[in-house]
């Protein structure tokens, strides 16, 4: 019996979802990469899946981390998005930090009615970066409560959203947890490029290998991805 739960059909991802805006999107193709949808119809298996549907005013701030999964069909391959959701406050800096490491994508939040959580960013994303290599992550910028926002604010704050994602090389987009507002085309945007960049780094790190194969790690190598660092390290204790 498979206790895996099966992907809803309004998470079916045939074609690239659409960027928010042109203005700070570094891919604006609508459709995958020949290569990915050569590798999805030749074989498809393999796992390389707004978690709520809902809003929910008594929600408590992050703390620490929080994680949630959601699953995809994207090119009638099964896709899980792990997603991690790290607290902003600096006591929590050194333990977030730890679940940075080997991202895909890096989603930088801030409220658009607060000036002062878009210059945070700015931190957020170095202190990311120092856990990744910038050329093998995804970078969104995302602006969340557009719903408190009047039009003349939001666009005001809108040039200055687009000036920082253009300096970080990151994907901008603004949403609404209340009216869920983008909320969906987001996700379904970061699942798909996520997807996309998870085949195309498998396909050139061996051309032997295909999606679906198992890599089996033996006891004595328990401890491939566990860096010096993380196995020696002594803040936040």
């Amino acid at each position: 019996m498979s206790l895996l739960a099966p992907v809803r059909r309004d998470r079916v991802i045939a074609e690239l979802p659409p960027c928010f805006t042109k203005e700070a999107a570094l891919h604006t193709r609508t459709s995958f990469h020949s290569k990915v949808v050569g590798m999805c119809q030749a074989q498809r298996t393999g796992t390389v899946g707004f978690c709520k549907d809902s809003f929910d005013k008594n929600y408590k701030a992050t703390i620490g981390v929080d994680f949630e999964m959601e699953r995809f069909e994207v090119l009638g391959v099964p896709f899980s998005l792990q997603l991690w959701d790290t607290a902003g406050q600096e006591r929590f800096k050194c333990i977030a930090s730890t679940y940075y490491r080997g991202a895909q994508a890096i989603i930088l939040v801030f409220d658009v009615n607060d000036v002062t959580s878009l210059d945070h960013t700015r931190q957020w994303l170095a202190d990311a970066l120092k856990e990744n290599n910038p050329s093998s992550v995804i970078l969104f910028l995302v602006g969340t409560k557009k719903d408190l926002s009047s039009p003349a604010q939001y666009s005001l704050m809108e040039k200055d959203a687009l000036k920082v994602a253009k300096e970080m090389q990151a994907e901008y987009w603004a949403v609404s947890s209340l009216t869920g507002e983008n909320v969906r085309e987001f996700f379904f945007r970061v699942a798909a490029q996520t997807f996309e960049g998870s085949v195309l780094a498998e396909l050139e790190k061996s051309s032997a290998r295909r999606i679906g194969d198992i890599v089996r790690i033996t006891s004595d190598e328990r401890d491939l991805y566990l860096t010096e660092k993380r196995r020696h390290a002594k803040c936040c204790q």
